[in-house]
């Protein structure tokens, strides 16, 4: 019988076995089979990790052999040996996800030294510091990373040996120095764990697979995978890669470039490096580092190797390039490239530029951009008034774009529970580790003391569209007691500051921001998309005011005009409450017609804002409760307005009260019982529509949607209503108006009797929040309280109201989808819940054969994108 193959040698792969490989091995194998200077090694496959989970977190017999067999080739290779004192082959172990998860997971470097290698290392190098230095390194990172020892317990160490020596950093340590840490360092960890630090090469390699492999389901592995919708079941590639050293003198040195400006896609190489250090010190920002451009005078030949192999790999993928290298005495290496990380911005003018330079095609710049990425460019600037007034109390590194504004907190935790209570959060680090992921999303912006444009801040920062300002040396923080201090001031938590992205400054005060202008590349982009999108991108919006917004940012109609929210302002709140406590029929129809006139004009207003554009108004659907005062002191002010006793008033609201509201008496319920509520509305939406055609000339198609709906009966009961109030209108106006009564599935009975409720329905509308919580059975409100204990166990991957559970709630639409057809055949479907904007719902609404989906205003452009991208991709499935 065959064995499977669980590991492969870098020169055994290519850039089609990502999956397989991870991103980074396919790459690393990609740039051997290119010829680029690799250091060799091999790839442990995102198959072994999926396999050492289904064990129980054991590493199988066979997958070890296949590692022990590879290491003896990469010895080979390089003509050192794993563990051999004379002539010791150290490794890096580093993660590589299929998709880049920057900063997520785990990696340990100089892997192999041992009390006795680290003296092979220093004879064979001639240089005792660079080797001791190399070891204190590896066990402070094997330590934390695959015994779990905490970091900072390291960092103390060497903080207390420089501070003893009275120097600032760790390269003005010499060899006796490190020797010195290294015995702390050894000391601590017998310590903390009891037993002497493993000495045996192959025990610390299996020991450092295992905990990337158990890296995959850390915390912020599980909060990254959410928020970029990474299945779980895809499992971590392990690369074990020959070490090559960039801390071995002042001809060696570490880097990060990107082959263009990942801020602003300006299109020359964007990258820094430090002389005498390894990879870990340019990310972590222990040290400033230096612009790539100070290379050519350093080092010239690695400088201009260096920019033809970028050239190279920027042409041969077609795209921004990320790239990490190190230098061992002038010689130089490429340890790995990826799709570079990048701002919306330059997202955006990095696709149009590539297809104007000739290189991608229309189709391949759009599947370039991540729609959520789009976003941040919808979010706001600061209020150029303000800001002339405003003095920055220090700068940093403009390390994300955009502005934000907040109360300034100190640890990741803090910023997350001040956000949930309503708060925007500015999050304030000496730097970011991946541990904060948590405490970055929730923020409106990270500031870090130190640390390049391409620390771990910067890096997730531009990934989530955040503003950030990194490497700001000037503030001087004292986490532990939360304070800061800029310009001579101290601010301490819950101080307002702002931030600015684009320039660096940091503001001691809060600056008013505003919304952002599109144009440019953005429009250019957007055209291409709406040039290959079949799927229609319409907007929720229930004010004139929301609609403009809509069309601005691409809306092609409304897709929910929700009536509701317009009865809780202030002038109509009495005349809604005067209708629900009503005594009869007559009480309550005086009220709807102080209704009418106020409803009328709204929808006067929204039928202008969009012109000719197809507009669907759902009518009343919460529970009649929702309107009504709770506290005694309002329930006596409204008695008073409405001159009735507070007792009757008081048994009135309670009488209204229901156990399950959501489920209750609400949408076309409410008019089976109070047909009058359906009267009044049918003449607004109709009147208004009348109004506009007449005054404006606009050809308008009203889209009455009947909300709730289980039963075709009901349907058909509520739009006998809508028709006979709506004919009688249009009869006497002389005015030829069409309109259309159609339904939101969102209860499941109705998915499923869809053909039935098709024979009533002019169109369906899939009210995907409502048919999420009727179909699992739990509350959106009350979901938040256990759904990540969900997620930790992996029960769900995913919140469910975010994004379409494709398997369940998707079934019930496919189903309603094809039954409905049946029926109607040119039956008009489109989705209005909150999926409408999330990118891998709207593909999956594109496959199922929906006419259009809506989502909210800020979200268009996001869901233009994605229908691009989803009618690219079922093309070429095709």
């Amino acid at each position: 019988m065959e064995v499977k193959k669980y590991v492969y040698l870098f020169s055994e792969g290519n850039a089609s076995m990502r999956n397989l490989l991870g991103g980074k091995g396919a790459n690393l194998a990609e740039m051997t089979n290119l010829g680029i200077p690799v250091p060799q090694g091999f790839t442990i496959t995102t198959e072994a990790c999926t396999k050492y989970y289904e064990d129980g977190e054991i590493i199988s017999e066979d997958i070890i052999n296949q590692i022990m067999e590879a290491l003896a080739k990469t010895e080979e290779i390089t003509g050192k040996k794993f563990g051999d004192k004379d002539n010791p082959l150290l490794v890096s172990v580093r993660s590589g996800a299929r998709v880049s998860m920057p900063g997520m997971m785990d990696t340990i470097l100089n892997l192999g030294l041992n009390d006795e290698t680290v003296q092979g290392i220093a004879k064979l190098t001639g240089n005792e510091r660079f080797a001791y230095d190399s070891y204190r390194r590896f066990i402070q990172m094997f330590s934390d990373v695959a015994i779990g020892i905490e970091k900072r317990k390291f960092e103390d160490i060497l903080d207390e040996v420089k501070e003893e020596k009275g120097v600032e950093y760790d390269t003005d340590l010499d060899a006796e120095d490190l020797k010195k840490v290294v015995i702390k360092y050894k000391k601590l960890y017998v310590k903390e764990m009891g037993e002497e630090f493993p000495q045996d090469p192959k025990e610390q390699l299996m020991s450092s697979v295992q905990a990337v492999f158990k890296s995959w389901n850390n915390p912020r592995a599980i909060v990254y995978r959410r928020l970029n919708d990474i299945p779980s079941n895809w499992g971590t590639a392990v690369n074990v890669q020959s070490m090559v050293f960039g801390n071995m003198g002042e001809n060696s040195g570490t880097g990060v470039a990107f082959t263009r400006d990942p801020a602003t896609g300006e299109k020359k190489i964007f990258g820094e490096y430090l002389i005498n250090a390894q990879g870990e010190d340019v990310v972590a920002g222990i040290r400033t580092p230096q612009p790539i451009s100070r290379l050519e005078q350093e080092l010239p030949q690695c400088y201009k190797q260096f920019m033809d192999i970028a050239a190279r790999l920027e042409a041969h993928y077609k795209d921004m390039q990320d790239m990490e290298f190190t230098i061992e005495q002038g010689k130089l290496y490429f340890l790995q490239t990826r799709n570079g990380k990048r701002t919306a911005q330059a997202a955006l003018k990095i696709a149009v530029d590539l297809v104007e330079e000739g290189v991608l095609t229309k189709e391949e710049a759009l599947l370039k951009v991540e729609p959520k990425q789009l976003d941040s460019l919808l979010h706001p600037t600061f209020d150029a008034e303000e800001l002339k007034k405003a003095t920055p109390i220090a700068k940093g590194l403009p390390a994300s774009p955009g502005a934000a504004c907040g109360k300034v907190y100190f640890t990741a935790q803090e910023a997350k529970s001040r956000h949930e209570k309503g708060e925007k959060v500015i999050l304030i680090r000496l730097e970011t580790s991946p541990e904060d992921i948590e405490g970055m999303v929730a923020a409106e912006g990270i500031l870090t003391i130190r640390g390049g444009m391409t620390s771990h801040a910067a890096v997730v920062a531009r990934g989530m569209g955040t503003c950030c300002v990194a490497g700001c040396g000037e503030i001087k923080i004292d986490e532990e007691n939360k304070t800061f201090i800029a310009s001579g001031k101290t601010y301490k938590e819950g101080d307002y500051i702002s931030l600015d992205g684009s320039t660096g400054n940091v503001y001691g005060t809060a600056i008013k921001t505003v919304a952002p202008e599109i144009s440019g590349y953005f429009g250019k982009f957007m055209e291409w998309a709406d040039e290959v999108r079949t799927l229609k991108v319409r907007a929720n919006a229930d004010t004139p005011k929301d609609a403009k917004q809509a069309v601005q940012f691409g809306a092609e109609g409304i897709g929910l005009c929700r009536t509701e929210h317009m009865f809780f302002n202030e002038d109509r709140i009495p005349a809604v409450r005067e209708m629900i406590v009503s005594e009869d029929e007559d009480q309550r129809r005086r009220a709807l017609e102080k209704l009418l006139p106020m409803q009328r004009e709204d929808f006067i207003g929204i039928y202008e804002a969009m012109e000719d554009r197809p507009v669907t108004i759902r009518f009343l659907d919460p529970p009649l409760h929702e309107f009504l005062p709770t506290e005694e002191e309002d329930i006596k002010e409204l008695s008073e307005d409405m001159g009735i006793s507070y007792e009757h008033l008081k048994s009135t609201i309670q009488s209204l009260h229901e156990f399950n509201p959501m489920m209750g008496h609400r949408g076309c319920r409410l008019t089976v019982s109070y047909p009058e509520i359906a009267e009044m509305q049918t003449r607004a939406v109709i009147e208004a529509a009348i109004h506009v055609k007449k005054e404006k000339g606009y050809d308008i198609v009203p889209e009455i949607m009947i909300p709730l709906v289980g039963e075709a009966k009901e349907l058909k009961y509520v739009k006998d209503i809508v028709v006979k109030i709506a004919d009688e209108i249009i009869a006497k106006s002389g005015v030829d108006l069409k309109y259309l009564v159609g339904t939101m599935i969102e209860v499941p009975r109705a998915a499923v009797t869809a053909d039935e409720i098709a024979k009533e329905a002019d169109f369906f509308s899939f009210g995907t929040n409502d048919l999420t919580q009727m179909t699992f059975g739990f509350s959106r409100d009350d979901s938040g309280k256990f759904l990540n204990s969900y997620y930790e166990k992996n029960i769900y991957e995913f919140d469910p109201f975010q994004k379409l559970d494709q398997d369940g709630v998707g079934k019930l639409v496919k189903m309603a989808v094809d039954l409905g057809k049946k029926t109607r055949e040119n039956i008009k479907l489109g989705i209005c819940g909150e999926h409408g904007g999330d990118p891998s719902s709207v593909e999956f609404f594109h496959n199922v054969g929906l006419n259009y989906v809506s989502c909210s205003p800020f979200r268009v452009p996001i869901a233009r994108l994605a229908a691009a991208q989803a009618a690219i991709k079922s093309k070429s499935q095709k």
